[in-house]
């Protein structure tokens, strides 16, 4: 995807490292099927990111297994003083202008409906970190976290994206951040608020029903953002898209890490869901179409 011309968001910092932790990005998402089948639940909300992916044991939003799977995390340094501009260097410079290209985006889609926009802040991190979610390790995956509006990113995480799961190319990397920033539109409108809501209230496989639901929303508003920026998808784009989206299917997942596939405790949805909702997206460039809440998925 062609962003070289966009300058990146000044909304950005650097939490350094918070040391221990580790694993990488996809690290912990192949042992996540098991953990979930044997009952330790997703909680409230899951994310991904591309996943992001990672399954959020906390109330609130979409982000990654917060609080209860990363090793160390309590302690990051940050990097005090640097403006948004020094902090968006090197690796970490695509995934900042994505992060412009959405909160301009968001903020004419919602601008027309006439509401207010506020956009989120990403944080880059190495081995673990604290968060207004709590304690995390980079095993997670790229997460986003409510209480402070920010999308959490180990850049390490990208290569196991490309490695380890053969989703490779820039706009595997952006979709990632994409799915974050759905999150925080969900996190703007109060789904996410409501989704924690009804699962306080339901059964565990009703609660994983509901994170499914908002995690395929999420991708959706992915595809929305990307078809809005259309004149910027380049040949091979929307493939490299899609081969990340089938690679992180709770269904792929899980068949890779234990052999078997358990449909109730699923909490990001199928290959061929996560693959269908990002195309609506793609094809729409219209939020509206991403009600996941009514119907079937």
């Amino acid at each position: 995807m062609r962003l070289d011309d966009i300058d990146p968001t000044d909304n950005a910092q650097d939490l350094g490292s918070g040391g221990g932790g580790g694993g990488g990005g996809f690290g912990l998402l192949g042992l996540l099927p098991l953990l979930l089948g044997r009952g330790m639940g997703c909680g409230s909300i899951a994310i991904i990111g591309l996943i992001a992916i990672a399954y959020f044991a906390m109330s609130g939003g979409g982000g990654g297994l917060l609080g209860g799977a990363g090793g160390g995390g309590t302690g990051q340094s940050t990097t005090a003083g640097q403006s948004g501009r020094q902090v968006c260097t090197g690796d970490r410079l695509e995934a900042c202008r994505v992060m412009r290209s959405a909160d301009d985006t968001w903020a004419a889609i919602f601008r027309a409906e006439g509401k207010q926009y506020q956009p989120a802040t990403i944080k880059f991190y190495a081995g673990s970190v604290q968060s207004g979610c709590g304690a995390a390790s980079s095993a997670v995956g790229p997460f986003y976290c409510p209480a402070d509006q920010g999308v959490y990113l180990d850049t390490s995480f990208f290569q196991e994206l490309a490695q380890r799961f053969g989703a490779k190319g820039d706009f595997a990397r952006d979709y990632v951040i994409a799915h974050e920033m759905g999150h925080h539109i969900q996190d703007l409108l109060g789904v996410s608020t409501e989704v924690s809501r009804r699962q306080a209230r339901a059964s565990q496989a009703e609660g994983n029903a509901l994170s499914v639901r908002l995690e395929l929303q999420a991708d959706c508003y992915a595809g929305v953002w990307a078809a809005k920026n259309k004149d910027r998808i380049e040949p091979g784009d929307i493939e490299e898209g899609m081969t990340a989206a089938n690679a992180i299917g709770d269904d792929t997942l899980q068949r890779q890490a234990q052999g078997t596939v358990v449909p109730e405790s699923f909490t990001h949805g199928t290959s061929a869901q996560r693959m269908a909702w990002l195309r609506k997206g793609l094809e729409s460039g219209d939020p509206a179409v991403c009600d996941t809440f009514s119907g079937g998925i």
